[in-house]
């Protein structure tokens, strides 16, 4: 059953509040789609397209960052300048660099990802198990190192963080965040580096899907998967304002309790036959 113009804007307001924040939007999407009135799952193709969406909220945001970022790094290996910010062509190398796990790692295990990856036993395990990560790390975590301190194992180390959410239930922002913390990262140094991180990884995954789903039959039309676009950015622009305000003066601890909260009413909601795993 195809997903109506309703289910379209619920599951774009909903990929825009949990973008950012450690939750996984992936999972979110994924049950979603088990209590909508299409009861259809939008699959991993529009999860994919409409975090084009959420993306484009971080270019905006984070665009003087961004801009210089880039033009650092383009002075220094395209043009040969030597006036270029050493730091911020440093920065381009560590996202690159940390860009690489969850591109390989990707290719590698794509059908998975978008079929036996999306059982919802796993992603309610993912749910509580990286819930408990996300709150040891936040517990412990020394919470000293500025992103000017980052390092090149500390990049390749964020990068495989990153691509753990590729399961459903792990959250992009949950694992960079806890790995970041996890190293000694602030929680607003690791929460900015990890906007920073997914930009290349999400549109590069977002524009792939997009393409690959060009003349296939999909559960979402295109006209609603451009409703939920369109929604997730404007929704996921307010997130990302809310959310590093709040990392910058309390903890992680009522994500985990939520992460928790909802991984176990899954598991409930399976075992009565309420919903299906696949």
């Amino acid at each position: 059953m195809s997903v109506s113009w309703l289910d379209a804007a619920i599951l774009g307001l909903l990929q825009g509040l949990t973008e950012f924040l450690p939750i996984s939007s992936s999972a979110h999407l994924r049950i979603a789609g088990e209590f909508l009135p299409s009861g259809a799952d939008p699959g991993a193709a529009f999860t994919a397209i409409t975090q084009i969406g959420t993306e484009a909220a971080v270019l905006v945001y984070f665009w003087s960052d961004i801009r210089r970022i880039a033009l650092a790094w383009l002075r220094q290996n395209l043009a040969r300048a030597t006036d270029y910010n050493r730091d911020d062509a440093r920065m381009g190398w560590l996202i690159i660099l940390g860009s690489v796990p969850i591109v390989v790692l990707g290719l590698l295990f794509k059908d998975q990802i978008e079929y036996s990856l999306r059982n919802l036993y796993i992603t309610a395990t993912a749910l509580i198990v990286f819930g408990i990560i996300l709150g040891i790390a936040d517990h412990f975590g020394s919470k000293y190192r500025t992103l000017d301190r980052l390092t090149w194992k500390h990049g390749i180390l964020y990068g495989f963080a990153q691509a753990m959410a590729l399961i459903p239930g792990v959250s992009r922002s949950g694992g960079t965040i806890s790995a970041g913390l996890l190293m000694g990262y602030t929680r607003e140094a690791a929460a900015r580096y990890s906007f920073l991180l997914a930009v290349p990884a999400v549109f590069g995954s977002g524009f792939y899907q997009l393409f690959k789903s060009i003349g296939r039959e999909n559960p979402v039309g295109w006209l609603e998967t451009g409703l939920a676009t369109v929604i997730a950015f404007v929704v996921g622009y307010v997130v990302i304002v809310f959310f590093l305000k709040l990392v910058s003066t309390k903890n992680y601890f009522p994500f985990v309790w939520y992460r928790i909260g909802l991984g176990l009413l899954i598991i409930v909601l399976l075992q009565t036959g309420q919903i299906a795993a696949l």
